[in-house]
């Protein structure tokens, strides 16, 4: 079921399926909860599964010319307000994981667990921040042919010419977003603060998905993170990009399913 909620005037959209504890899916950059679509059958026999568009993308409004990660984060407790939800798991995707940390960082006593989904806690060095404004830049003028170009980076070099058409669907859904939503969220990333003391301090369970061919992500830098939460899994997938949750579905969701039950 397709919903809408309002948070700051402006509507935020999700969809809302299932039963039992709530399990929030937060989706990356530049896309929307359709990414979660293949996912959501396997946990809603288990789980309330909420998969919220962030503000911008999707079916959700703009809220302003940025979108830090904190009013994201806002946007996601509008939606668990919304539906009278306590607590939850957050599973954020990439950018979905930068904003699970605001999450946990501004309401943690609504967290019962946060999957980091290929992300991690670091903020933006000089140079990420210089490539965040040159990306600005580029979208203004073509933000299609920004989208249609990111897209092909996030994948394994294997599985992208094995299965070309999954390539196409989440390019499709990346090319759908609008370019005020990919600038406003190119800043908010750009200016995000570092959550690694949060790592240290935080009090529920941490679950780390990484893949082993991930240019975005590094496993090698963010497996030093997973040592700091006092609890942290971590699933390490050979042959695995940027979007675990297309490129190994099956073995993904179903650790996904396993630590939001321990969660609760």
């Amino acid at each position: 079921m397709i919903k809408t909620t309002l948070f700051r005037k402006s509507k935020i959209s999700y969809s809302i399926s299932g039963n039992g504890p709530a399990l929030v899916l937060v989706h990356g950059f530049p896309m929307d909860s359709r990414v979660w679509n293949d996912f959501i059958p396997y946990l809603e026999h288990d789980f309330t599964v909420l998969a919220i568009d962030l503000p911008g993308f999707g079916h959700s409004q703009m809220l302003d010319i940025q979108h830090d990660m904190h009013v994201m984060a806002d946007a996601v407790k509008a939606v668990i307000d919304a539906e009278n939800f306590q607590k939850i798991v957050l599973t954020g995707h990439s950018m979905g994981g930068y904003v699970g940390l605001a999450f946990a960082k501004s309401y943690p006593e609504r967290l019962n667990g946060l999957v980091l989904f290929h992300s991690q806690a670091e903020a933006d060095d000089v140079t990420a921040k210089e490539n965040r404004n040159k990306a600005i830049e580029t979208v203004k003028t073509n933000h299609s042919g920004f989208a249609f170009s990111f897209v092909d980076s996030l994948f394994d070099a294997e599985f992208e010419l094995k299965f070309p058409e999954k390539v196409a669907h989440y390019r499709s859904i990346s090319m759908d977003q609008t370019m005020e939503a990919i600038v406003s969220a190119l800043a908010g990333l750009r200016d995000r603060e570092s959550h690694i003391n949060l790592l240290t301090e935080i009090e529920v369970p941490v679950l780390f998905i990484l893949g082993k061919s991930d240019n975005r992500m590094p496993f090698t830098k963010i497996m030093a993170q997973a040592a700091l939460p006092q609890h942290a899994e971590m699933l390490l997938l050979a042959g695995v990009g940027h979007m675990g949750f297309a490129e190994a579905k099956e073995i993904t969701c179903k650790a996904v399913r396993s630590f939001c039950q321990r969660c609760n």
